[in-house]
């Protein structure tokens, strides 16, 4: 099963939690085990696992990556988002998650987000579940 969904960011630097429409695609699915793949087509756009309860963890998260990789440090791209292409490139552009009984095996506290490097945007997000 295969689903392909857009994303909109709201600032530059932002975290979009987007584990209820992730949850509500495995809902629907026929599939009970297997697993999700979840792929961010964007170079300035990653996908990570965090946690989804207090918001000051993402103040955080973007708070440290912007102190080791700071929005303007004479890089060389001319576009002037070489930051958000690193950035991306350390979180990543791709999360695989088990499912298990028809749900996602996601800790207590931990959610899905779009993290966006590069904002305000709408990015695209790619779904495919694997079945055993």
């Amino acid at each position: 099963m295969y689903k392909s969904m857009r994303v909109k960011s709201s600032r530059k630097n932002d975290m979009v939690d987007i584990t209820d429409k992730v949850v509500n695609f495995i809902n629907e699915s026929p599939v009970s085990e297997g697993l999700l793949v979840i792929n961010v087509l964007h170079t300035t756009a990653a996908v990570t696992i965090n946690e989804n309860a207090d918001p000051d963890v993402k103040k955080d998260i973007y708070k440290e990556l912007s102190k080791i990789i700071p929005a303007h440090d004479n890089y060389k791209h001319i576009e002037g988002n070489a930051d958000a292409h690193i950035k991306t490139s350390l979180v990543g552009t791709n999360e695989t998650i088990i499912i298990k009984n028809n749900r996602l095996k996601l800790g207590s506290w931990q959610g899905i987000f779009l993290c966006d490097f590069d904002g305000p945007r709408t990015r695209t997000v790619i779904l495919k579940i694997i079945s055993d």
